[in-house]
């Protein structure tokens, strides 16, 4: 999955040594905000030292984001876990099929038509009128 925004916070990185492995790892968290009229907000995670140091995400960068979600359970509970797999600078994510293209400036969905009314569907028959000889009474029975 894709999604680009602007980075607004980078938290402290987190390091430790596996207790099955023995090997050291490291990983860091960082915010991204999706623009909008009601700004949305992700953290991710990038988990690799390599990787932190490959990507160099600075706060207020403009980025797309490319992560997967996975889930865990951990003492009875479940946690989600968003893992960045790849970070692009400049570019923003695809949401038009490759085959697609687009002239510059243009939307890549054709304009809507307003649908045409409808008649209503009812589940009930159409009012009647009242038959002459009883107008005082206007019980359908």
């Amino acid at each position: 999955m894709d999604l680009t925004g602007k980075i607004i916070a980078i938290l402290p990185a987190q390091s430790g040594v596996s207790g099955r492995t023995g090997n050291p790892w490291m990983s860091q968290d960082y915010v991204i905000e999706v623009p909008g009229q009601y700004p949305r907000k992700m953290l991710f995670r990038i988990f690799g030292e390599d990787r932190i140091k490959q990507f160099n995400i600075q706060a207020g960068e403009e980025l797309t984001v490319q992560f997967d979600i996975d889930a865990h359970e951990y003492n009875g509970r479940w946690f989600n876990d968003i893992r960045a797999f790849n970070i692009l600078r400049g570019q923003v994510a695809q949401t038009v099929p490759q085959a697609t293209t687009v002239a510059p400036g243009a939307s890549p969905f054709p304009p809507q038509q307003p649908a045409a009314p409808q008649p209503a569907a009812s589940p009930f028959p159409p009012a009647q009128e009242p038959a002459q000889e009883n107008a005082a009474d206007d019980l359908p029975f």
